[in-house]
């Protein structure tokens, strides 16, 4: 029987942002502890777990020190002697943001090292949260062990949500990836894509014929499109649902990640798919106003029900 928690897995990195001259702002993300940090807003009475590997340097005691702050746990996620956390800068021009990434040997990697502390923290969840950026950190072996323990987690009754989210820069070679991406949509129920991702990965020529393709495997899919309407295809039906244009929007990081956050966080609230999609595209216009990744929680709640 599931519980009522919700729990993300993959890395979360050290973010500088917001540079002016020589001096930027450290903070803290990475796209699934960004979707948890609006869902862990918009849901207060679930507990939240982000599941990982951490170091055991400064860094990484900062890093699971603003989790607690913030009432996200990390459960029973393995802390490696001498690993650090990966890191990466945003550089922006306008609002549109460029990475650069220094992260070959995070300690986020060794995720799935202990398969029965990575099983626990997965146990009495409402919801599991992961995405192609936590298959593609890992080795063959540690991926196997990962998609194991989320379908130990689905037969168990929690609700399994997957953003394909494809970095071309993280895989060996295309192929790789299209494999263990269809293989996680196989134990996926609410399935969160970007369209330019999966052209850019399966050559779908439109939206639709992404949530077409999605549909052989999950019973719900979302497929993001940016500023143009996300396109919700359940139970054989489609709708568009209109984004919200921002004017002059700051910095668009973390924007897509927030609308998981949104569209998950209403769906376990009881809303259907549309209403769900209307408020996640307010969460992610209301990040798309903030510098870095992280919006504040009131942001973040004003957005959703508004």
């Amino acid at each position: 029987m599931a519980g009522n928690g919700v729990a993300s897995i993959g890395e979360c990195m050290l973010e500088l942002s917001g540079q002016t001259g020589p001096n930027w702002r450290m903070g803290f993300a990475g796209d699934t502890f960004n979707t948890l940090w609006a869902l862990h807003a918009l849901s207060e009475d679930r507990p939240a777990t982000y599941v990982s590997a951490f170091g055991d340097d400064p860094f990484s005691q900062g890093q699971i020190g603003f989790f607690a702050e913030n009432g996200i746990g990390i459960g029973s996620s393995p802390v490696i002697l001498g690993a650090r956390p990966g890191l990466y800068a945003i550089t922006l021009t306008g609002a549109e943001r460029s990475f650069t990434y220094w992260r070959g040997d995070a300690a986020a990697r060794q995720l799935a090292s202990d398969p029965a502390a990575l099983s626990k923290n997965l146990e009495n969840q409402a919801l599991v949260y992961f995405s192609g950026i936590t298959l593609a950190i890992l080795d063959d072996a540690s991926r196997k062990t990962l998609l194991e323990a989320v379908t130990k987690a689905r037969a168990a009754g929690s609700l399994i949500a997957f953003d394909p989210n494809y970095r071309p820069r993280l895989w060996r070679n295309r192929e790789s990836a299209q494999a263990a991406i269809v293989e996680a949509l196989g134990v996926t129920d609410i399935a969160l894509p970007t369209f330019p991702d999966e052209q850019m990965l399966f050559g779908d020529e439109t939206p639709r014929a992404t949530a077409e393709r999605l549909g052989q495997w999950v019973g719900e899919v979302i497929v993001k499109n940016g500023e143009q309407p996300a396109l919700i295809a359940e139970s054989g039906t489609l709708h568009d649902v209109p984004a919200i244009h921002v004017a002059a929007p700051v910095d668009t990081t973390g924007a897509g990640d927030s609308f998981n956050g949104g569209y998950l966080a209403a769906r376990l609230a009881g809303h259907g798919p549309q209403e769900a999609a209307s408020r996640a595209h307010r969460v992610a216009a209301a990040v798309v106003q903030v510098r870095g990744a992280l919006a504040p929680f009131e942001t973040l709640r004003a957005a959703f029900d508004s």
